[in-house]
């Protein structure tokens, strides 16, 4: 780490002062091309003074921009968050009646001029090119503050240790050339050794001086944070239709199932009381089949149970209820389970149907002869890969399935990704941010 923060430090620096000489050179370079193109003649200094200035406010305004933008790579990547920036939006040109072009506050008459005026005028008056015109003046200083003493330190020790064999140095009055030599070594190592370690330091505060600059930093901006409470209100509507949708279900379900077979049980009895004196040989039967009914509608209420909260998923968890889709399911199913402990139970129950619609994609569309189910917990995530041999070529469709469980894991700030290659292999790797409970191991792998 020391010795990358010391590569960063040296390509800070040699950025800083390209930032500084880049303009100046470019302003020279173009005022003695120009004198030399015109022989020194008496209109070399009409060209070459405007040309000058041009080179040198444009080459400025790059540096300028992209000093800025390496600057946030370089904190964001060390961050591991992005940095958002949002500048100022700028005003389409208006053109009247006469042919003129508005820019806001003059009119001109072409376009080209127009568009430059308006240009520097956002150029002027935007924040955050202000901010970033600052950057490239404290950035100078602030590499020399900062980063200046490590760096001496370390190009110190190093000169120290390389000029040992060649300089006569005498430590502590001893005259012996190998001593001294070993002393010069041991002190220029630790100069070296005291550099390096305090580089780190100094790039982080380097770091933490450009986000005060620029403003801002490491997190989201407001550009970001409405996009996010645009994704929370777009999965809080998906949350709230597929909770409507699995209502309808479930009362459809009860309607046409097991209330069904209730109201004709309920009318079988009726008719077997009336049969019980007249016939019960008829009555015998009749109650079988009311018995027979009642089980039937015993088996739907338990499948529809199953259906909105699997037992086994309450009972035992994520781990024993994949396992029991990979027993059920139609292609031998291979898992693997690595969990310290129980995400939230509604995360669970979403996890649990996504595993099992895509257990049973594998079997009728992609015609797999066998699939694998990895789930796994890391850095807070939870991360559950579903793989099969079929034919691949599987897409992300508008109203697929697919579509259907990215809205599903939307709604815990989950992602789904999908390698689908045609001729297989069909990998779709899910990802939610999660905390345990119950902390307990749960590491294995089964085959069924």
């Amino acid at each position: 780490m020391a010795v990358r923060a010391g590569g960063q430090a040296v390509v800070m620096t040699a950025a800083a002062g390209a930032g500084v000489v880049g303009p100046l050179l470019a302003t020279v370079c173009a005022a003695f091309v120009a004198v030399q193109l015109f022989d020194q003649g008496p209109l070399a200094p009409y060209v070459a003074v405007p040309g000058a200035v041009l080179a040198g406010v444009s080459s400025l305004y790059w540096f300028v921009r992209r000093g800025a933008v390496w600057t946030r790579r370089r904190v964001a990547r060390g961050a591991g968050e992005p940095w958002g920036v949002v500048y100022s939006p700028r005003e389409a040109l208006e053109q009247d009646a006469r042919g003129f072009w508005w820019t806001g506050v003059s009119y001109h008459r072409r376009a080209e001029v127009a568009r430059l005026v308006q240009f520097v005028r956002w150029m002027v008056r935007d924040r955050q090119v202000q901010r970033e015109g600052l950057w490239w003046v404290a950035n100078p200083v602030g590499v020399l503050a900062l980063l200046g003493v490590p760096m001496g330190l370390v190009w110190g020790g190093l000169v120290f240790m390389g000029t040992a064999a060649v300089d006569s140095r005498h430590f502590f009055g001893v005259e012996n050339h190998r001593v001294n030599l070993l002393f010069s070594v041991v002190l220029g190592g630790a100069l070296v050794v005291a550099g390096l370690l305090a580089m780190p330091w100094a790039v982080r505060a380097h770091g933490a001086f450009a986000c005060r600059v620029l403003g801002g930093g490491p997190q989201p901006s407001r550009a970001q944070l409405t996009e996010r409470v645009a994704h929370l209100t777009e999965t809080r509507a998906d949350a709230v239709d597929a909770q409507a949708a699995e209502l309808r279900r479930i009362e459809r379900d009860l309607h046409d199932g097991a209330q069904a077979r209730l109201v004709s049980i309920g009318l079988t009895l009726g008719t077997i009381e009336h049969l019980m004196r007249t016939d019960q040989e008829a009555a015998r039967e009749l109650l079988a089949e009311a018995r027979e009914a009642s089980a039937k509608a015993l088996q739907e209420l338990r499948d529809l149970v199953r259906g909105i909260h699997p037992p086994v998923l309450a009972e035992r968890g994520l781990p024993d209820a994949v396992r029991e889709l990979a027993l059920t399911a139609v292609v031998p199913t291979e898992v693997t389970v690595s969990l310290p402990g129980r995400p939230e139970a509604a995360l669970e129950t979403a996890v649990y149907f996504s595993v099992s619609e895509l257990l049973a994609n594998a079997a009728k569309h992609a015609r797999a002869r066998h699939a694998w189910v990895d789930v796994l917990y890391r850095a807070g995530r939870l991360r559950v890969v579903v793989t099969d041999d079929g034919h691949g070529g599987a897409r992300m469709e508008v109203d697929g399935g697919l579509r259907g469980i990215e809205k599903r894991l939307g709604t815990f700030d989950g992602t789904i990704s999908l390698d689908s290659p045609v001729g297989g292999p069909t990998t779709i790797t899910m990802e939610l941010p999660c905390a345990l409970s119950s902390p307990r191991t749960s590491t294995s792998s089964a085959k069924v």
